[in-house]
């Protein structure tokens, strides 16, 4: 059986200075998305209550600011999927919660802007939120600042949480439809669906994730050293010392190989 390209690889590509860029900038745009639409969601749920909140897509229709974060919210996802260019070119294993999250966001959220879904204001909004703490958590760790290791449970449990508000907010969605109809909620029975099948499977691909890598005896343990064992098997494999000494440069020293695989982002 052949061996697959990325096995090849001889060098280990760090780009800790575009990660911390990359990372930086994904954060900074989150915070300002967050800002942006966040007090639209809390005035309609004081004034307006949680029906409106679901069912009336006043945050496109209405509100010009926030609309404008809304469409920039869905162009975003088709940037984000850079996030799987750095996991390629430094090595590192591409999970499968990984591209399905992003794939299946990317397109969920395209199409559910092209039928003004008004229950999207909670997800829009929940998805700024998680991502500000996390892309900011991510340009620390490529700084080589280390936050202390709780902060990355918090930030699984709050990825966890977002994902039941979701299914929540889809199971009130779907009641709202059966008793006003699409006169009065506007959102459609395919989008429910659509929705609590997506963040279910979220929380199932989560939840198994924080299990393995918070819960489960010596998991946090192995992967520190799979992640020394590859480095070292990096620098073993070059064909002379000299290719060595250049590999090394690329291998970060104790990456910790958990760090990547909360980037499954809310989204």
């Amino acid at each position: 059986m052949e061996e697959s390209l990325l096995s090849k690889w001889t060098y280990i590509f760090q780009l800790r200075g575009p990660l911390i860029i990359w990372n930086t900038l994904l954060a900074m745009f989150s915070i300002m998305g967050a800002a942006r639409t966040a007090p639209e969601l809390i005035h309609v749920l004081r004034h307006y209550g949680l029906f409106h909140s679901v069912c009336v897509p006043s945050y496109i229709e209405q509100d010009r600011v926030c609309g404008f974060w809304t469409w920039l919210f869905v162009l975003s996802k088709l940037p984000e999927l850079g996030d799987t260019i750095f996991i390629v070119l430094r090595k590192q294993p591409l999970i499968f919660l990984h591209w399905y999250h992003h794939i299946t966001v990317l397109i969920y959220s395209w199409f559910s802007y092209t039928e003004y879904t008004s229950s999207a204001r909670w997800f829009i909004v929940m998805n700024y939120c998680v991502h500000s703490v996390m892309y900011s958590y991510y340009a620390l760790k490529a700084a080589r600042f280390n936050p202390p290791r709780f902060i990355s449970m918090i930030i699984t449990s709050l990825q966890l949480a977002q994902m039941i508000i979701g299914c929540a907010i889809n199971v009130w969605a779907n009641g709202f439809l059966k008793t006003h109809g699409t006169s009065s909620c506007h959102i459609s029975q395919r989008n429910i669906n659509l929705s609590i099948a997506m963040y279910s499977s979220y929380f199932v691909l989560f939840a198994r994730f924080f299990y393995k890598a918070y819960l489960a005896p010596g998991g946090h343990k192995s992967r520190r050293m799979a992640a020394s064992l590859a480095a070292q098997n990096a620098v073993k494999q070059s064909s002379s010392p000299q290719q060595a000494s250049e590999s090394s440069k690329f291998i970060g020293a104790g990456e910790d190989q958990a760090a990547y695989l909360r980037k499954a982002k809310a989204q």
